[in-house]
């Protein structure tokens, strides 16, 4: 309930966390404390995973209930302590997707200061350079509107925007387990148990995680995500569709002299 009435009156962000962290750190002190009750929120929607999907997600729900007059409760969860923090790429930036969201991001501020002056497409061989026309390359390699950012950044502000508009999040709270109706549909998710040791028996300061039910779950985990793999096995959705893939990227962070910086400027 003292989560409930901060939100309801404005309080701040911190105030709704420190009094979630309140619920999830009760104590039990039963024989069987693995299977002791929890305690539990409702929500209409719940977001799994605090990425620029989840939280594009979010602000959208929020928008279409504020334009039919419906107050829709949103929370989303993240296992990172903080929004975005688990987001650390760069990304070269196609906003028409943002303009239909929030047609008035550059007035909000927005993190998206640096428009591609240029970008190149180059063969490279031992001997030397050759630049691909344009001509030659897809529409989706044209960069001319585009920007260079940080995803981190933009999910941070993504965040706020959320908030703004009365989502709930909570970073640093992971779900590890998807909970069922007795129908088979999925109802919400299952935060961490807290306060186990090494070896799985429990801490005296052992808590059980928070149940966050809703009237509709979205998982946005990225790949491999553990409650997304276990929705997509029991349900079949992965039948008859082509197979995921994966790309492992290594960063790269050069520091070279200003004089010889292009801000905006690709090259492929």
């Amino acid at each position: 309930m003292l989560l409930r009435r901060a939100a309801a009156t404005g309080s701040s962000k911190l105030l709704r966390r420190t009094a979630l962290q309140s619920i999830v750190r009760s104590r039990y002190f039963s024989d069987d404390v693995f299977s002791a009750p929890r305690e539990g929120m409702d929500y209409d929607v719940l977001l799994v995973g605090a990425g620029p999907a989840s939280l594009s997600a979010a602000i959208r729900i929020k928008q279409l209930g504020l334009e039919k007059g419906t107050d829709l409760s949103v929370c989303v969860v993240e296992k990172g302590a903080e929004v975005g923090s688990h987001i650390v790429s760069g990304n070269v930036f196609e906003p028409r997707a943002l303009n239909e969201l929030i047609p008035d991001w550059k007035e909000k501020g927005a993190p998206l200061d640096t428009p591609v002056s240029d970008d190149r497409f180059l063969i490279i061989s031992k001997d030397g350079s050759w630049k691909l026309p344009n001509f030659l390359l897809p529409p989706q390699q044209h960069n001319h509107g585009n920007y260079v950012i940080s995803l981190g950044k933009l999910t941070r502000w993504l965040g706020a925007q959320a908030e703004e508009l009365g989502v709930e999040i909570y970073p640093g709270f992971s779900a590890s387990e998807v909970l069922y109706r007795e129908d088979g549909g999925v109802r919400g998710i299952a935060t961490r148990d807290v306060g186990i040791n090494k070896d799985g028996t429990p801490k005296e300061t052992f808590a059980r995680g928070m149940e966050l039910r809703a009237r509709v779950t979205l998982f946005g985990e990225g790949c491999r995500g553990s409650c997304s793999e276990e929705v997509m096995g029991k349900f079949n959705l992965r039948q008859h569709v082509q197979p995921q893939t994966y790309g492992l990227g290594i960063k790269e962070v050069w520091r070279i002299p200003k004089d010889k910086h292009s801000p905006g400027y690709l090259r492929s």
